[in-house]
């Protein structure tokens, strides 16, 4: 997101979450023992069951999977393999040999702040219909961050705003996409 300056009725007390914003914390010797929790649906309390103290396996790497099932340029079914040169599974036509790239979507949007309030908007489509957000969407080709996120602000909350500075960038991979703030 960016933060923004608008001269649009906001939401009172909402700029709080501003001054709350969290500082990344230091990177300790304690903290990179840590490891995350592995869930089991398995009954450990029946025999057989393994020991607390027992280090697991990693976990094993995600099967990739292709949502470009046919090849855009001739339609033909395409299948996953590692191209030559390549080091990642790719969609790759099985009749013409294209490969097709799945990039993450790039959703830019404004932390718009006034008065000490913050701009939101209800969401009026799924998902998450009917939640409150910042206004924001995805990047259009040709344009820059704070192009799009100025456009999309003033497309969902016809906010006319001027770009202060970066917010934050949040990479969610899961869902392929990026979200700049």
């Amino acid at each position: 997101m960016l933060l923004l300056r608008s001269h649009h009725l906001l939401l009172p007390h909402a700029a709080r979450l501003l001054a709350r914003r969290a500082q990344p914390l230091p990177r300790t010797a304690a903290a990179a023992r840590l490891r995350p929790l592995r869930m089991s649906a398995s009954n450990h309390s029946g025999a057989g069951a393994s020991s607390p103290s027992a280090p697991s396996p990693p976990p094993a790497p995600a099967v990739p999977k292709s949502r470009i099932p046919f090849c855009p340029a001739c339609g033909s079914p395409t299948k996953l393999a590692v191209p030559d040169g390549d080091e990642k599974m790719r969609a790759v036509c099985s009749s013409c040999g294209r490969v097709h790239y799945e990039n993450p979507k790039m959703v830019v949007g404004c932390l718009v702040e006034h008065d000490n309030k913050v701009l939101l908007c209800r969401r009026k489509i799924e998902p998450a219909y009917g939640l409150w957000t910042l206004p924001a969407g995805y990047l259009e080709v040709g344009e820059s961050a704070a192009e799009g996120a100025s456009r999309e602000t003033l497309e969902e909350a016809c906010a006319d705003v001027e770009i202060v500075s970066p917010f934050a960038q949040l990479d969610i991979p899961l869902i392929g996409q990026v979200s700049e703030k």
